[in-house]
């Protein structure tokens, strides 16, 4: 089918939600925008779907959920009455139709007979993962777009778990989602039917009271909280979204009390207004919790995304000036605090291990190092980690300690199996803390463990390639990077590279070795100064990311090297 069949497929519905019909009607004779909205259907793939709010099958609404969700609900299906029993938790964000797309997914459920539990209003991602487990449900929907701009929204599938579905169960979800043929004619229960059959259970406290039970358990050493607690001064800003609800009873009930929300962005706003775009990751997201920090001289300016899943912060310097950290910098802090204070205390199992992404810096591969603690490389999405946490459950082989993303994704304990920025404010709190007992600051403590453990520094580049050719390019590239695999980068030699396509790594004399990791469409280049280079396209984005990540004795001699990298990735995309 065209997609002007579908489109006048959707015109031509009689029953479509009055906003979708004079949204199509407005873009009658913008047919640039109605190719891009019905060229093709939204992509579901292992990390869910995302996309621009609005009409069409290239779009997120409420037939689009509706399919998502009726393919959740014929996998179910297929696994039997106990499975369909057991329910979906579902939760939901601060953007716009956040709540409605929510309800959705509980009607398309409920004509399959399958009971909803839904968030009373908006929460974290990371309390949706745990509410899973807590209620024993067999999956879990987010409706979230995480830190996109606020035309976008999305939705995430969460297995039993409590984590992000492996891509075994994702592939068998995906193919159900794309089975539904029309999706203007998915049969939904109204609100007053699910209540009365008892497909519908509100949720709230009382599941915000049992995470916040475990976030408590985060906290390593409590009389050193409760000697700082007023001393450290930590400003707050949930960007508008969800973080507020649990973020601030986190940090109280873990004994801090001079804590500071930033009050222009401390309320739930759709439009994010404030912001160019609420990400913790950007500078710009910290221009109101700067000026705050400023006032009251605060020690420490902490970020969550609009889900709360994501952290960031910025720190003081020597100059009284605030610099934003990177992921990276930011879980090397928490993991060199996490294994010192245990080490101190006595606490530090044998067979500890810590897990990361392939693209994340391999400085805290260093400090796991220096305490003898294993550190465990895993396949990008926080999903791989959850995954790694249930084989060590089963298997007792190893006791997670810490686990990491690059892109501002941590998580402390795993009674929640996706990244958590709520334990990781508590924990950065508590390392904040930690040096302004010695008498200094984060910032200080960063400058230590580059003393100590050599200067890392990583980048990463991500290019859009937004419409309908955008991913021919971005597949295009990942076949010229294929089969003409570069030697070197910046004048440094490649020592292997590795396909992880084909979980394959290729060595600079032409040897082959196995890469025991699921396939992804991923390439990483490992130099011989042990920089490295990688290169993806995201799973949830129409971009292609290339990572840098730089090591060397010099802190001058780093950002050189950086920058030479990339301007050697540049070079070989714009040939």
């Amino acid at each position: 089918m065209s997609w002007r069949e579908t489109y006048q497929l959707w015109e031509n519905f009689n029953d479509l939600e009055i906003e979708l019909k004079e949204e199509l009607k407005s873009l009658k004779d913008d047919s640039d925008t109605l190719e891009d909205a019905f060229y093709a259907p939204l992509e579901f793939g292992t990390a869910g779907m995302r996309g621009i709010i609005g009409a069409g099958v290239n779009r997120m609404n409420a037939y689009t959920v509706r399919q998502a969700t009726e393919g959740l609900a014929l996998f179910m299906d297929s696994l039997g009455n106990e499975t369909q029993k057991r329910g979906v938790a579902i939760a939901y964000d601060s953007r716009h139709k956040s709540p409605e797309f929510a309800m959705e997914a509980a009607r398309t459920l409920g004509a399959h007979g399958i009971p909803a539990f839904v968030f009373e209003s908006l929460r974290p991602t990371p309390e949706l993962s745990f509410a899973v487990r807590h209620l024993n449900a067999f999956a879990g929907i987010m409706i979230t777009a995480s830190h996109n701009p606020a035309e976008y929204n999305g939705y995430k599938v969460y297995g039993e778990d409590g984590g992000q579905m492996p891509p075994k169960e994702a592939d068998a979800l995906t193919a159900y989602v794309r089975s539904v043929e029309n999706i203007l004619e998915i049969e939904v229960l109204s609100q007053e039917d699910l209540e009365s059959q008892g497909l519908l259970t509100i949720i709230g406290e009382d599941v915000d009271s049992e995470y916040l039970k475990n976030v408590g358990k985060v906290t390593v050493n409590p009389e050193l909280v409760k000697e700082m607690s007023k001393e450290m001064k930590l400003v707050y800003t949930p960007l508008h979204g969800t973080g507020k609800m649990l973020g601030e009873r986190a940090l109280k009930n873990a004994g801090f009390e001079s804590i500071y929300l930033v009050p222009e962005q401390a309320e739930a706003d759709p439009d994010f207004s404030t912001v160019k775009s609420p990400n913790p990751e950007e500078p710009g997201a910290f221009e109101y919790a700067i000026k705050l920090g400023k006032e009251i001289d605060a020690d420490v300016l902490v970020a969550t995304d609009p889900d709360a899943d994501r952290l960031g912060i910025a720190v003081k310097t020597a100059e009284g000036h605030y610099e934003v950290l990177t992921g990276n910098q930011i879980a090397s802090l928490m993991l060199h605090y996490l294994l010192t204070a245990q080490n101190e205390a006595g606490t530090l199992p044998a067979n500890g291990v810590v897990l990361k992404s392939i693209v994340s810096s391999e400085l805290p591969t260093q400090i796991a190092d220096s305490f003898n603690v294993k550190m465990v490389d895993v396949l990008t999405g926080f999903k791989f980690i959850a995954e790694k946490i249930k084989q060590y459950e089963t298997d007792s082989s190893q006791t997670f300690l810490f686990g990491f993303e690059e892109s501002y994704g941590y998580l402390v304990s795993p009674f929640v199996r996706d990244k958590d920025a709520i334990q990781a404010l508590v924990l950065i709190a508590e390392v904040a803390a930690y040096y302004k007992q010695k008498g200094d600051t984060l910032y200080d403590g960063l400058k230590q463990i580059f003393h100590n453990y050599g200067h890392f520094k990583e980048k990463t580049i991500s290019i859009s390639m937004q419409g309908i050719t955008g991913a021919e390019k971005i597949k295009a590239l990942m076949v010229k990077f294929r089969e003409e695999s570069p030697k070197e980068f910046a004048g440094i030699e490649v020592e292997y590279v590795e396909d992880f396509s084909i979980a394959k790594r290729t060595l600079h004399d032409g040897t082959i070795e196995d890469i025991d990791m699921p396939t992804a469409d991923v390439l990483k280049y490992k130099l011989v100064d042990s920089s490295w280079i990688a290169i993806r396209p995201s799973g949830t984005e129409p971009k292609i990311k290339f990572y840098i990540g730089a090591c060397d004795d010099s802190g001058v001699e780093i950002e050189n090297k950086v920058i030479r990298l990339e301007e050697s990735i540049n070079s070989i995309v714009n040939e």
